[in-house]
């Protein structure tokens, strides 16, 4: 019919057929990742499961990737979403931006902080981190009910614990209460930390710290918790495959775990 043997439909039918049944494999491979990684973006996504593509004869490319999840409704779209944690209007010490125009060149050169909000069932928690500028590594983390510098400093001191050397060390933050406090500074002190703080009001010269909260918050974070408890472990385990399964496009697409504890080499761009 038109010019169109019946071999041939037959043989375009069965790639259809052979095609859909590749699909499916793709598919079951990603929500295999996105069980630890809900919102895992495409890009990052095709890097983890490139060999497997290949171990099961999947021929697929990012692209095809692409065109086949938004076929799917199984594109990430980013959330948009901010609200202000930072009171930098007080009267305590603020120190220098030790970090402006400086290329971070190892793990453990510069930790960064900073402290989101995350909501529950029950209430309106605050989340600490301490991340390692370099690695991207979140190395402190403390969840509380307030953002008081008593709970926000229970996040350093884990990061100090979590340090694998004693190299010269600059804690950068923005220039919130707690950060500022004496019970901060102390602990900094004691931690054998240099402080050093964002010029003014620009949320952007602590733009790194903001970003590990995008990724918890935006990747991870995802389900609203019955409760605190609840979500303590969901964060605990959201940091574990943070840090240890999800690979950095800064990073060359390794994981921040493996960046921190291999010798420095050369990356891209990583502030």
């Amino acid at each position: 019919m038109f010019g169109v043997s019946r071999q041939a439909v037959y043989q375009a039918e069965k790639r259809i057929i052979k095609r859909e049944q590749e699909f499916i494999k793709v598919k079951n491979l990603v929500e295999g990742v996105r069980k630890d990684m809900p919102r895992l973006g495409t890009r990052k996504l095709y890097y983890l499961l490139k060999e497997e593509f290949a171990k099961h004869n999947l021929k697929i490319g990012r692209d095809a990737l692409f065109g086949y999840l938004r076929s799917e409704s199984m594109l990430i779209r980013p959330r948009k979403n901010y609200t202000k944690t930072t009171n930098s209007k007080h009267w305590l010490r603020k120190h220098p931006n030790l970090m402006k125009e400086i290329k971070v060149s190892r793990p453990e050169e510069f930790f960064v902080s900073d402290v989101t909000y995350i909501k529950s069932r029950e209430r309106t928690h605050y989340l600490s981190l301490v991340t390692d500028a370099y690695s991207r590594k979140i190395m402190g983390y403390h969840l509380s009910d307030d953002m008081s510098a008593e709970n926000v400093v229970k996040a350093v001191r884990m990061a100090k614990n979590n340090r694998l050397t004693s190299k010269d060390l600059i804690h950068h933050s923005d220039r919130g209460l707690q950060y500022c406090s004496g019970i901060y500074q102390k602990e900094l002190r004691l931690s054998n930390m240099t402080p050093s703080m964002t010029d003014g009001y620009d949320c952007y010269q602590n733009a790194l710290a903001e970003r590990i909260n995008g990724i918890l918050k935006g990747e991870f974070l995802i389900y609203k918790c019955n409760t605190g408890k609840e979500l303590k472990k969901l964060i605990a385990e959201s940091i574990k495959t943070y840090n240890n399964k999800r690979p950095h496009l800064s990073l060359k697409y390794k994981t921040p775990n493996f960046v921190h504890n291999k010798k420095p080499e050369k990356l891209a761009s990583l502030v």
